[in-house]
């Protein structure tokens, strides 16, 4: 019988409050203590490490954590052999995908990678930094970046720096001249914990919570009442692809409406219900949205 505990890791460094914070979302509380690095969380089949995203993969793989968090850019690097169980498109600033760039300065003849041949590129992703310049068949010495990789940039003659929206580079006057590999951040398993029945369910269920949670911060439930003779013309109105719910009301002339809608068409939507002669409107932010 396995050990009714999974041991789980979350990143350490800038994913961090953004991961505790999904997870208080997705309904775990973790309260955030900077001193330690094994903290808790409001579930007693669940135990957590703290570590940094670059060492999670090999820490899964190797069977000394169940499961963790980490980046795929990380996964690639590390050729970690786990289990995908599902991507969470979350990060530290926004939910797009992070980039790995290749950049050089403003001022550098550098346009294209082939102008690289024969420099030195320095960069914390060294691995498949080699790939990318191997598959192109450009020779360059890509050395390892002790952090502070954007200063580095007019020490070498290039560098390969993660970004999110490009502003960090432009404000240190580079120029990105190449995507190296997109990356987000993915739930992974070890394949040995994936085959125990109690740590896959487990796994599972934090996985379809932490997807619930990121699904409903861009949505937004609505609610209103309507005269039945309006239903027609209010459902054209709301999104073709929402089915909602429409409930009678204790006024037999009047039924109820609630639906799902997403954010950004929320401030143009009510105003159109409201001139169509909805009534009550009530919006509301979501904790989860499960399909």
């Amino acid at each position: 019988m396995s050990e009714q505990i999974l041991k789980l890791g979350i990143p350490a460094g800038s994913l961090q409050k953004a991961t505790i914070a999904l997870f208080d979302k997705a309904g775990f509380n973790i309260p955030e203590s900077e001193r330690s690095y094994e903290p808790h969380i409001d579930d007693d089949q669940i135990r957590l490490v703290l570590l940094r995203a670059q060492e999670m993969g090999r820490y899964v793989a190797d069977g000394v954590l169940d499961a963790g968090i980490t980046g795929h850019d990380w996964i690639v690097e590390n050729g970690c052999d786990v289990v995908d169980i599902c991507e969470l498109p979350y990060s530290k600033n926004t939910s797009s995908p992070a980039r790995w760039v290749l950049a050089v300065p403003n001022e550098s003849k550098v346009n294209k990678p082939e102008d690289l041949a024969g420099g030195i590129v320095a960069t914390e992703l060294v691995g498949v930094t080699k790939a990318y310049f191997a598959k192109k068949k450009i020779d360059v010495t890509v050395e390892f970046s002790w952090g502070a990789t954007e200063v580095k940039a007019r020490l070498v003659d290039g560098i390969v720096e993660l970004t999110e929206t490009g502003s960090s580079l432009r404000a240190n006057n580079l120029r990105i001249i190449d995507t190296i590999i997109t990356s987000t951040t993915r739930f992974i398993a070890n394949k040995r914990a994936w085959g125990d029945k109690f740590k896959r369910e487990k796994m599972e269920n934090i996985a379809i919570l932490l997807n619930a949670a990121i699904e409903s911060r861009s949505k937004v439930g609505l609610k209103m009442n309507i005269r039945k003779k309006e239903l027609a013309s209010i459902l054209e109105i709301l999104p073709a692809e929402k089915s909602p719910t429409v409930s009678n009301l204790a006024d037999s002339d009047y039924v109820a409406i609630e639906v799902i809608i997403d954010d950004k068409v929320e401030r143009s939507l009510v105003p159109a219900l409201k001139r169509a002669g909805a009534s009550g409107i009530i919006t509301y932010p979501l904790n989860k949205v499960i399909h």
